[in-house]
């Protein structure tokens, strides 16, 4: 059996309440997600080659011998 068309899940209220009261919250997700995820291609080269360079670390690192 389906649910009614007028149905709306608790979820889904909270996150319209949200939204509502916090107009700019949709703004402030994207800069987030600028900072973590949206990459130029110049950063991911610099990513790139940064991971090339890396010296590999030693085994023991605080062994002074």
């Amino acid at each position: 059996m389906l649910p009614s068309r007028h149905y709306v899940s608790e979820h889904t209220q909270f996150i319209r309440k949200l939204i509502a009261d916090k107009p700019d919250l949709l703004k402030e997700q994207l800069k987030g997600r600028e900072i973590w995820w949206d990459k130029t291609p110049q950063e991911l080269s610099d990513l790139a080659n940064m991971d090339e360079r890396r010296v590999a670390q030693t085994p023991y690192v605080y062994q002074t011998e």
